[in-house]
């Protein structure tokens, strides 16, 4: 028998024993030769004989596309719908296949047949009862097989009460080949077809995906979407023209018990009962132990359970026996992606495509991998597309919308996400993806709105009350984030992001025995996760710090004293998110709570403001208003706002005083001595993550200089910023904001702050605005010294002239690495005041290729004592003329045009401190609120707001020398500048608020 006629032969048996998955097998071996509408049309028959109407859905409309005028395949289509609830679909399927058939007839049994399904579903499209799917799947009239059937069946001994059914007839040949099916069988299928039926709930990974990121995306039965199992292999080949199937009689065989044992373990996967499911697919494995279809279904199985390697195994098992089974490596891609071997999981779908390149289920799989590898492209290609055919997929829209996100697409993004909710208003993961696209916008009453939104549909969604509590959080009203937080831990006990959070926020506003409670439960969790594990490292260091600041509540605020205090390397693993095993070993810890709280509890008069401290609390407020910066990502945060105002008034009384100090010498024609530094014990011998000797250097330096300039007769450029880094640590404690000289080994590294504009494919919402700019920059400098230095500090020669070409035409991170060929940095430079032609390193442009996708497009600031020491002597020359300049004959000016200088003085010293970047995290802050006490200092009052888009630390960054710096600034911030000398009328900060405890009541008040 020849090898076609061999294939007809059995997929004749196998269809006239029902067993139907290896019918479609020997259909998928026939379409790989050439491809047929009608054996489209049988396979799709085949599946739907075990419910699985997706599958029929797809094979035909592949036939509708090969030919649109095939009826069989509208009917199948359209009995499919309507077997998966989609009745008004269906009925439109059947319309135009009618239509069709109307113009051009070519089958008027087929005609009669969709102008009765027709006339029934329009009779009744609100319920369609299973007798009338059973009824509705034939496109033939009754037929009896004859006794010379080529098979030996007869029908006369069978004794077969006669249905409709199924012709799949070859217009071509003189033979009909046709199906009986009998009641009982009829019954047992529709039996089956029920328990096909999964709650719609239970539909997607991507649909449950914020719920619980850790479940695996396998499709089980959506009795609204009709999503199916997906057990059966899924191809995408092509077939042979001219196919006839002939079918008979259903006996009672091997063949059959299988099929049927196969479908009820899917029913039961469809219905939860994993372990009832793997036994059958067991049973059928001891019994055809290269049954892949078994494997697939126990794979599946096994994968529920989150038992991923056997899952995994089994679905190996099947590609090896078959390695066109579609649905194994679609399967096995998701088995992987669970596990977090996203690389190999693409790979997997990516197979899987093969075989169905337009399947939007593996679309929509591989494009949620591709966001969770950080391809965000790839992702928006996936999505994109598998939205294109399946227009009604919410996932893929949320989904669509947070790549969309990353690459900065924030209009597209935004869209995205409310296409989704259009199609489910109460799908709760849209809601939630929606909110935090707002809160990484900064764009609080939006986030705030999406958050109501969630709430209301389902009042228990934990998730919900962490966003809103880190939205509080990150405004600064702390109390209002602890009560989300609780609400949500209320539900969630052990959630350990609201559990940190709220910890921090009890941190925050004094409440440290509650704070500590929080950080021991967070530290007692079972971890599943590495982010996880970073909060609880963050939190064995909150605690410490909470404990240190706890026993400094009732001491002078000049003694909370962090960088004095705290040993150099618990702060700096604190700032590396490192694991503090190393730190407790050697570092002394900080007495228990109970210890602390004996002089730490925050005193109830604290909070009780007299009428003079309200005033100095409203002047800071708007004073502080003035460091917000109006860009994407900066949410505004009124804590802040006090912290900023309070430290620019204090500020600005000590500095008059010495201002004062040296005006008063200068009229006396006495010469100002420095005074010498003193060396002084640390007033936490043996406290908090304290040195082992007791004695903190850089108390000499920085901290507890109350007695230095108290008097008014010295204050440095170091104890002038000290006040605003103080007041910057205490308004956020878990902001690790430190003195990089007083880190042990980042010092000695090199490196203090890190800043991207780009990680991978994302585009970071504060930072890419500066992106192209720096790019340019780093272009320019280049050109202009031909080389760059690798990563070993090496340098990099290119001279050549074919090359620099490449790089000033360079337009993207790509294109600038791929001629230069390896990670780089370049060091843009500060010209000197203090030192004639001198030129300070400023900061290093560096690029570098990530491991997954894309790159890291970033600025790094190098801390080296070397480089300390040249910016100290700059800070100190700066802070020097402007003083002298201030202290000169226009002090006390009330004309705004003889204070120029004091202002331009002002901008120098400034632009110093940004390109110094001195401090681990804060820089930017701290330099603004600097520069507003420097100008109320002289009696000039900074009214206007930071124009939109405009970062003043990039502008110091991004400028070669304090002229260019100035001259991007002046135009803006000097038109707003203003007399003001009422500030002298506040009371003294230091003394309304002269304890610890005093401060973090005043930044605590307004939310209370």
């Amino acid at each position: 028998m020849a090898p076609a006629a061999n294939e007809r032969f059995e997929l004749a048996r196998f269809c006239s024993g029902r067993n139907w998955s290896k019918a479609i097998r020997v259909l998928d071996s026939i379409l790989a030769k050439s491809s047929s509408v009608q054996d489209i049309c049988n396979r799709a028959f085949c599946y739907s004989q075990l419910e699985l109407n997706k599958h029929v859905i797809k094979d035909c409309d592949k036939a509708l596309q090969l030919n649109p005028n095939a009826l069989q395949a509208y009917i199948l289509k359209g009995n499919a719908l309507s077997a998966m609830g989609r009745k008004e679909e269906a009925l439109l399927v059947w319309e135009q296949g009618y239509e069709n058939a109307v113009s051009n007839s070519t089958d008027l049994k087929q005609l009669l047949e969709l102008e009765e399904l027709l006339a029934d579903a329009k009779e009744s499209q609100s319920s369609t009862s299973d007798e009338h799917l059973i009824d509705t799947i034939s496109c033939e009239t009754k037929v009896v097989v004859s006794e010379d059937h080529p098979m030996g069946l007869s029908s006369t001994n069978t004794s077969i009460t006669e249905t409709k059914a199924i012709i799949c007839e070859d217009r071509d040949s003189t033979s009909v080949t046709k199906v009986v099916i009998s009641e009982d069988h009829a019954k047992d299928m529709k039996n089956i077809a029920a328990k096909h039926i999964i709650d719609s709930t239970c539909a997607t990974l991507a649909d449950k995906e914020l719920v619980d990121e850790h479940k695996l995306g396998i499709c089980g039965v959506n009795s609204k979407t009709g999503d199916d199992i997906g057990i059966l292999n899924i191809y995408n080949d092509t077939a042979k023209k001219g196919t006839k199937v002939f079918v008979t009689g259903l006996p009672k065989s091997k063949s059959i018990s299988l099929d049927f044992r196969l479908s009820r373990g899917i029913a039961q996967v469809n219905e939860g009962n994993y372990d009832q499911a793997i036994t059958i697919f067991d049973q059928i494995l001891r019994e055809t132990p290269t049954y892949p279809e078994a494997l697939i279904g126990r794979g599946t199985a096994y994968a529920f359970q989150r038992e991923l390697d056997a899952a995994i195994a089994d679905f190996t098992m099947a590609i090896q026996i078959n390695p066109s089974a579609g649905e194994a490596w679609k399967r096995r891609g998701q088995a992987r992606a669970a596990l977090g071997e996203f690389k190999e999981a693409i790979e997997d779908l990516t197979k899987a495509l093969e075989f169905e390149p337009n399947s939007p289920d593996i679309l929509h799989e591989r494009g949620i991998v591709n966001f969770k590898f950080k391809d965000f492209n790839a992702a928006v290609e996936d999505l994109s597309r598998c939205i294109k055919r399946d227009k009604k997929n919410k996932s893929a829209f949320t989904y669509l919308g947070l790549a969309l996100s990353a690459i900065g697409e924030y209009g597209q993004a935004e869209e995205s996400h409310l296409k989704s909710l259009q199609l489910d208003q109460s799908f709760l993961d849209a809601w939630a993806h929606l909110a935090q696209f707002y809160l990484d916008l900064a764009n609080s009453e939006k986030a705030l709105h999406c958050l109501e939104k969630v709430i209301l549909v389902d009042g228990r969604f934990t998730k919900a009350y962490h966003l809103r509590g880190l939205l509080y959080h990150g405004m600064g009203q702390h109390r209002i984030a602890i009560k989300d937080l609780s609400l949500g831990l209320s539900i969630e006990s052990s959630n350990i992001e609201c559990l940190y959070l709220r910890a921090s926020c009890y941190h925050a506003i004094g409440e440290y025995g509650d704070a500590v409670k929080d950080y021991d439960a967070v530290l007692d969790l079972e971890l599943d996760s590495m982010d996880k594990f970073v909060l609880q490292c963050l939190a064995f260091y909150q605690k410490e710090l909470a404990l240190y600041t706890a026993s400094k509540v009732n001491s002078e605020f000049c003694w909370f004293d962090i960088d004095g205090d705290i040993d150099p390397l618990f702060k700096e693993y604190w700032c590396k998110r490192q694991h503090p095993q190393y730190v407790c070993e050697r570092v002394f810890r900080q007495p228990p709570l109970r210890e602390s709280l004996k002089k730490g509890r925050l005193k109830k008069q604290d909070f009780v403001f007299t009428k003079h401290k309200q005033v100095l609390l409203q002047a800071a407020d708007l004073i502080g208003q003035k460091i917000q910066y109006n860009s994407p990502g900066f949410l505004p945060n009124k804590r802040q706002y006090r912290m900023a105002g309070l430290a620019a008034i204090e500020m600005a009384q000590k500095v008059a005083k010495y201002w004062r100090f040296l005006r008063n010498a200068n009229k006396n024609g006495k010469k100002t001595r420095k005074k010498e530094r003193l060396s002084m014990v640390s007033q936490n011998r043996g406290g908090a993550c304290c040195s082992t000797s007791g004695i903190s250097e850089s108390s000499t330096s920085y901290g507890s200089s109350e007695d230095r300039y108290a008097s008014g007769r010295h204050l440095s450029w170091q104890d002038l910023y000290s006040i605003a880094v103080k007041w910057r640590q205490i308004s956020e404690p878990c902001d690790p904001v430190v003195w990089v000289n007083k880190l042990s080994e980042e010092f000695n590294s090199g490196f203090g702050s890190h800043t991207p504009m780009l990680l991978g494919q994302a585009k970071v919402v504060r930072y890419y605005p500066n992106y192209q700019r720096t790019l340019d920059f780093a272009k320019s400098i280049i050109k202009d010294i031909k080389y760059v230095s690798n990563a070993e500090d090496k340098m990099v020669d290119l001279s050549d002239v074919g090359k620099l070409k490449k790089i000033i035409h360079a337009g993207s991170c790509s294109d600038l690495y791929n001629v230069i060929g390896e990670t780089f940095w370049v060091g843009t430079t500060c010209e000197s005041t203090a030192f004639e032609g001198k030129r300070l390193e400023g900061t290093r442009i560096t690029l570098q290729k990530m491991d997954n996708v894309g790159y890291e497009f970033a600025i790094r600031t190098p801390c080296t004592p070397s480089r300390w020491d040249e910016y100290r002597k700059e800070m100190a020359a700066a802070w020097e003329a402007l003083c002298n300049t201030y202290s000169s004959d226009i002090y006390s000016s009330n004309d705004l045009s003889m204070l120029e200088n004091v202002m331009d003085g002002i901008l120098r010293m400034s632009y110093y401190w940004y390109n110094f970047m001195p401090l681990s995290r804060g820089s930017a802050v701290v330099g603004y609120v600097v520069l507003l006490g420097l100008f109320l200092a002289a009696n000039m009052e900074v009214t206007g707001s930071i124009p939109p888009g405009v970062q003043v630390d990039w502008e110091a960054i991004l400028s070669p020398n304090p002229d260019t710096f100035l001259a991007s600034i002046k135009p803006w911030l000097y038109p707003s500048v203003r007399i003001n000398t009422a500030w002298k009328d506040y009371p003294d900060v230091s003394l309304a608020f002269g304890t610890t405890g005093a401060v973090i009541a005043a930044l605590s008040s307004y939310d209370s």
